[in-house]
């Protein structure tokens, strides 16, 4: 028996929407990075993007435990000396709520030309309104 690998135009993609309020930052994202790889589909191949379009609303509103919003430090890096710019969690969402959600995300894809293919098919909104209403967008299941 042959192992059954899906060629490019077989794969079936699908549109999500996620609702991201009162979810746990970290189980949240463990979620969409599994969809838009593709690892929950029985065609899964790692080689191959098979996984499906995610959009994500109310962004504002995920959730961190612990003491994660005055203690978690994101970095941005210009290049230049002293360009290190550190800012915590709770700024970070005050300024720009959709970087939360999509830095997680980003840490859990793979590194390398298929992890950004796959990383661009994932759309965070920071309030509950998207403009991907014509794709049937469909609910996600979040466990």
């Amino acid at each position: 028996m042959k192992t059954f690998l899906p060629k490019v135009d077989e794969i079936e993609r699908k549109w999500y929407v996620v609702n991201a309020e009162k979810q746990v930052l970290g189980r949240l994202a463990v979620q969409i990075a599994n969809a838009l790889r593709g690892k929950d589909k029985a065609c899964f191949t790692p080689h191959l993007d098979c996984g499906d379009f995610i959009v994500v609303v109310n962004a504002e509103k995920v959730v961190m435990t612990g003491k994660k919003d005055t203690q978690k430090i994101y970095q941005d890096y210009s290049g230049y000396t002293d360009g290190l710019k550190r800012q915590t969690a709770d700024v970070v969402r005050a300024k720009n709520p959709t970087r939360l959600i999509r830095d997680a995300v980003w840490g859990m894809m793979p590194k390398g030309r298929l992890g950004r293919a796959q990383f661009s098919k994932l759309k965070v909104y920071a309030g509950p309104e998207h403009p991907h209403a014509a794709q049937k967008v469909e609910a996600f299941n979040v466990k």
